[in-house]
């Protein structure tokens, strides 16, 4: 399945961020933390050089706790300060204010050397399309400081919010990259929502998910929809599961989209159980 997703409003804000990032001390970027990797915009860290940085892994009550503990020793080798969110929840203030502060201390050292006490950090928040950076955004401000939608692309230009005293947060449109060299993170993305269903055989796409969740979480089909997952090729399991849940056309046939939509929309809202997609280094599947 050959995924590519770059509308062109892409391109403009990518060239709009170039720009903005000058005026920024800190890049915070957000991942899913089902797909840690895969939804991590490569662009992203020539474009923060010199930055400091953090990287949230966001919808992370979705994804593997094991899982979740292990990609933030990842990347805290990188280098980067890490924190696990929700962003649906009710953001911990104290504890994120402390990862900025920790992650800007040079700049705040700097400043207070040169006489200037109490400048807010400014931060922007990037993150490829669906991740939930306006989400985000709201929980953190405790207002509706973004618009936010359950469609990838939702923020289509820059906006600044004065968050406290501390912080001020640039908001970003969701940008991907103009190729996936590696179809599998084309895949991994379909699979969260990054990309737009629109454009994607949905039918496909399932089947596919069917069987990459078969293959990292044995028994999991068989639990959740009363299907036998060996020797099947993709499109039977999908199959199955239209016949399992009663997808059916008005003529009586088994409705593959239908059946498409239910478990994609059950993977994406974690009804399926918290499930990781890839896990660090060997970017191998766990549950």
């Amino acid at each position: 399945m050959n995924i590519q997703w770059y509308p062109g409003h892409m391109t403009k804000a990518k060239r709009a961020m170039k720009e903005d990032v000058k005026l920024v001390d800190l890049v915070i970027e957000l991942v899913d933390a089902r797909a840690p990797l895969a939804s991590r915009n490569p662009d992203i860290d020539s474009l923060a050089a010199g930055k400091g940085r953090v990287i949230l892994l966001n919808k992370a009550d979705l994804a593997s706790e094991k899982a979740n503990a292990a990609w933030i020793a990842y990347f805290e080798s990188q280098g980067f300060q890490v924190m696990k969110i929700d962003a649906r929840a009710k953001a911990t203030l104290k504890q994120l204010n402390a990862l900025i502060q920790e992650a800007c201390k040079e700049k705040i050292e700097r400043d207070r050397r040169r006489g200037i006490l109490n400048r807010p950090v400014r931060a922007m928040v990037v993150g490829i399309p669906n991740v939930g950076k306006s989400t985000f955004i709201n929980s953190f401000a405790g207002k509706a400081a973004a618009k936010t939608g359950n469609k990838p692309g939702v923020t289509k230009g820059n906006q600044w919010i004065r968050l406290n005293k501390q912080v001020e947060l640039l908001d970003t449109p969701g940008i991907l990259w103009p190729k996936f060299e590696d179809q599998r993170v084309g895949l991994l993305l379909a699979f969260l929502g990054s990309i737009n269903d629109e454009i994607l055989e949905k039918d496909e796409l399932a089947s596919e998910l069917a069987d990459y969740l078969r293959n990292i979480t044995p028994g999991l089909l068989k639990e959740r929809y009363g299907i036998e997952e060996d020797g099947k090729k993709p499109y039977e399991l999908l199959d199955e599961i239209a016949t399992a849940r009663a997808c059916l056309t008005k003529g009586g046939v088994n409705d593959l989209t239908k059946a498409a939509r239910l478990l994609l929309d059950e993977f994406r809202g974690g009804k399926l159980g918290r499930i990781t997609l890839e896990m660090p280094e060997k970017k191998e599947e766990a549950e």
